[in-house]
């Protein structure tokens, strides 16, 4: 499993109905995209939900690194490159993921806390409690799934989960979901990933 994110950091003035129609007309293209289990077309709005900036931010989880690579250099990912110019395209290796509570609930907003594994720290330890967080956060009422990854080149942690109303319990940014394509959700696996 493999999570990627890219953030397309935009104008305090850019009118982010831009962004909403733009996933209203190829939000679809992804939905039976091989390899991958789920894009969600995410949003931050300045002055929503406590966000700072104007933003569009998908996250991605992948089964496959060929489907990731598929994305990338197979063509999808160049429409945005030609609309918006080559973003910053964020990896990080899966440590688990699980179906949350309410995994079968429409999608209404993801939470994305960040954070760095300090140094001096036992590394399987730090793994394991990730692992322990994304239990807790798909056991809280709302949640549709959570989950964990790590990027060893800047030793950050990602913890992503997704919930059904507004107001979820989890710490990080919220962002809204405009689109959820999940061609290959079921087949993520679930628990830690070693």
């Amino acid at each position: 499993m493999h999570a990627l994110q890219y953030e397309l950091t935009l104008p305090a003035d850019y009118d982010m109905d831009v962004v909403r129609g733009r996933v209203a007309r190829i939000g679809h293209l992804l939905d039976d995209f091989g390899g991958l289990g789920f894009k969600t077309y995410l949003m931050r709005e300045r002055g929503v939900h406590g966000s700072p900036v104007n933003q569009y931010a998908p996250f991605y989880l992948w089964n496959t690194v060929e489907g990731m690579n598929s994305f990338l250099w197979g063509g999808a990912f160049q429409g945005l490159v030609d609309d918006f110019g080559r973003p910053e395209v964020r990896q990080w290796t899966g440590l688990a993921h699980e179906e949350g509570v309410a995994a079968d609930s429409d999608v209404a907003v993801a939470v994305r806390r960040r954070q760095g594994v300090p140094d001096g720290v036992v590394l399987a330890e730090v793994m394991e409690e990730a692992v322990r967080e994304t239990g807790r956060l798909a056991a809280q009422d709302g949640a549709v799934l959570a989950a964990a990854a790590v990027d060893t080149h800047r030793w950050e942690l990602v913890h992503f989960s997704l919930w059904d109303h507004d107001t979820p319990p989890a710490e990080g940014e919220v962002f809204q979901v405009l689109h959820l394509s999940a061609p290959g959700r079921k087949a993520l696996p679930r628990g830690r990933q070693w």
